[in-house]
């Protein structure tokens, strides 16, 4: 297993295929329809253009068991020290402390670009994703209740949040 930073050209079907598993069959994600190839240039420009990281997980034969990322919390300059991150794995590779791995990974990464805060928006009824936030010091920051509507009944988004103590010399504008 090792860390890799993921590309378009060698992850996108593989980060698609975790993204459309996702949205099939969970709430992780409060999309209704599967994404489409093309949906995956723009998410990868848009990470590049930000300059924020896709971190991988890969297992020793190449294939991609999990994928992280952040990026815009709210498009004000004001909120430039905060992102908002997730973080995904592979069906089969779950319970295997994967999740925990790459959140490590991410923070080091958030705290190396200087940033403030991390924001996390979790379906309010996954136990195991919030488990994993409150393991690494995120608090509950707030839930929306009834944010959103899938399978029939409505879902409630909780947001948690890490502050980090960086950047050293936050400034305006």
């Amino acid at each position: 297993m090792k860390f890799v930073s993921c590309t378009h050209d060698r992850h996108a079907p593989a980060i698609l295929a975790i993204f459309n598993e996702a949205i099939l069959n969970s709430t992780a994600l409060y999309d209704y329809h599967p994404r489409t190839p093309e949906s995956m240039v723009n998410w990868f420009n848009a990470k590049e253009a930000g300059g924020f990281p896709v971190i991988g997980v890969e297992s020793d034969a190449g294939e991609l068991m999990g994928f992280a990322s952040y990026g815009i919390f709210r498009a004000f300059p004001a909120y430039k020290y905060s992102v908002e991150h997730s973080v995904y794995v592979e069906k089969n590779h779950r319970g295997k402390g994967l999740g925990l791995l790459q959140m490590q990974r991410l923070i080091e990464l958030a705290r190396e670009q200087e940033l403030h805060v991390m924001v996390g928006g979790i379906d309010a009824a996954n136990a195991a994703s919030i488990a994993l936030h409150r393991k690494l010091g995120f608090e509950h920051a707030g839930t929306v209740r009834q944010a959103g509507f899938k399978f029939g009944r409505w879902l409630d988004l909780a947001y948690y949040q890490l502050i980090l103590a960086t950047p050293r010399v936050p400034v305006d504008g």
